[in-house]
């Protein structure tokens, strides 16, 4: 008998993932993890991975420059962390301050107990919060009798709120805590694409606070847990995890990862100029690096800015996706990192951080209180805060320079939390044009992009820009582009 012939060796899939932030990162993760005939080659301008996931550590403070934490019930976050081995490093919230507060006249307030975005789960505590005035309150309260909105159109966060619970409510209290997330002009911000729970229980219940108290229901009678309205937090601080040793640390351990996998490259400091299919059909695409000669890849991942991805794409037959792309806008905003010793507030600093209205006419957006959402944020009787300015409502503070803005947010930390001393240091982080703004329309503007990717094989886009902003939906985003790509190849663990 003949000695069988030893099969051909299989050539692997080539894959270029364009941008090395946390989409990026899970994308390279999941197209080698899911198939073992991919090669992944990870294009990062900049000298570091994690866009704009950023730790660093001084004096006994930890510090976040970028994001701070997570939300858990979105489950891509905690997938990644698991399957990279990771997952034993997570933390959650402190428990002592898990309130936040709420600036009105000038004065710090808790916000009303259960009171998540827009949903009152606690009527009492909205009754008895001095936020509101009581025709304020009487008009949030009988938000159950406001018939539901019969058209089906995109509608403003700004033009649901107002309609369903009254200006007072969106002007003191959703304005400002829903600006905490986006950063936007919530007269331009769509409802479905941002919050779509909220357009959902209007539709099934009629009513937000109805659809709520059904869903409260519903869930106890799952659980066995009590019907005491006092047991609302707020926020639901509980669903918000990070790094013990901070977000950069996640960022190292994806790195370590993809390393030791052996089917990855990571090129950082090397800038992509232009893409191009290599032919119409897209069957492969030529990548032309700023500095550096130009490399085949048989698909590709553009985890980058909307802006930026558009900018890579010169040819006519890629300017209508280009044209779209460049549709979405963003807002910018500036961090500024300050360490305190706590006995220089005449305030207790005893919540997770405070949310200032628009007619509170203040120059900064929010203050975080890092060292008190989470454990070994800083030294023993000293304080951590991240202090936010700008935004889509106040772009023009961002012209200012380090200096100008530092002063600003201290004079805000003067009167409003009574700050006595000057910060033990400073240090002001700018993300220009860093944040998508879901403009309404949004979903539109997503499935005409989906469209137009569809005639272009081989091709993906992910991040934050098309179907949510925080870090899970950046990791989602991410993996289902890299899915894409296995499906289009027809590429998984068992072929």
């Amino acid at each position: 008998m003949p000695a069988e012939s030893a099969p051909a060796p299989v050539t692997p899939t080539r894959i270029a993932v364009i941008g090395g932030g946390i989409t990026g990162l899970a994308a390279a993760h999941r197209l080698v993890s899911q198939s073992d005939r991919t090669h992944v080659t990870l294009f990062e301008a900049s000298q570091r991975l994690g866009g704009i996931i950023r730790t660093e550590e001084a004096d006994g403070f930890l510090m976040e420059l970028g994001p701070d934490s997570f939300i858990t019930n979105k489950s891509a976050g905690l997938q990644l962390c698991q399957e990279i081995g990771f997952a034993d490093h997570l933390i959650s919230t402190e428990q002592s301050f898990r309130r936040s507060l709420v600036l009105r006249d000038g004065k710090p307030l808790p916000v009303p107990d259960g009171f998540q975005l827009m949903v009152p789960s606690n009527p009492w505590a909205v009754w008895n919060s001095p936020v509101l005035s009581l025709a304020g309150r009487l008009r949030l309260l009988a938000e159950r009798f406001v018939p539901p909105r019969t058209s089906s159109e995109d509608e403003s966060l700004e033009s649901f709120a107002i309609r369903r619970f009254g200006r007072q409510a969106f002007e003191r209290l959703i304005q400002p805590l829903v600006s905490g997330i986006y950063t936007a002009d919530p007269a331009k911000l769509s409802l479905e694409a941002t919050l779509p729970r909220f357009v959902d229980m209007e539709r099934s219940h009629g009513s937000v606070i109805r659809a709520a108290k059904a869903q409260r229901t519903s869930g106890r009678a799952a659980t066995g847990e009590s019907d005491d309205p006092s047991s609302g937090s707020g926020a639901r601080y509980g669903l918000f995890t990070t790094a013990a040793h901070g977000l950069g640390s996640l960022v190292a351990a994806a790195e370590l990862w993809l390393k030791n996998i052996g089917r990855v490259t990571i090129r950082t400091g090397c800038e992509v100029a232009e893409i191009r299919p290599d032919s119409d059909a897209g069957a492969g695409w030529t990548l032309k690096l700023r500095s550096g000669p130009s490399a085949k890849f048989d698909a590709m991942i553009i985890a980058l800015p909307t802006y930026v991805a558009a900018r890579l794409m010169r040819l006519p037959a890629l300017h209508e996706l280009a044209a779209e792309l460049n549709g979405i806008e963003y807002a910018s905003s500036a961090i500024v990192l300050t360490g305190h010793r706590l006995s220089d507030f005449a305030h207790p600093m005893d919540a997770f951080g405070l949310v200032i209205p628009t007619i509170e006419r203040r120059n900064v957006l929010a203050v975080s209180f890092s060292s008190r959402k989470f454990a070994n944020r800083a030294p023993e009787r000293h304080l951590l805060l991240r202090s936010f300015v700008g935004g889509a409502m106040q772009p023009e503070l961002l012209q200012r320079n380090d200096e100008a803005i530092s002063a600003i947010v201290n004079d805000e930390l003067r009167q409003i939390f009574g700050m006595s001393a000057e910060p033990m240091f400073g240090e002001v982080v700018r993300y220009n044009n860093a944040m998508p703004q879901y403009h309404v329309g949004h979903l539109d503007r997503v499935a005409r992009i989906a469209a137009l990717q569809s005639t272009l094989p081989g091709l993906q886009l992910a991040g934050n820009a098309f179907s949510g902003v925080g870090i899970p939906d950046s990791i989602a985003s991410g993996r289902a582009a890299a899915d894409r790509i296995l499906v289009g190849a027809g590429l998984d663990k068992t072929r």
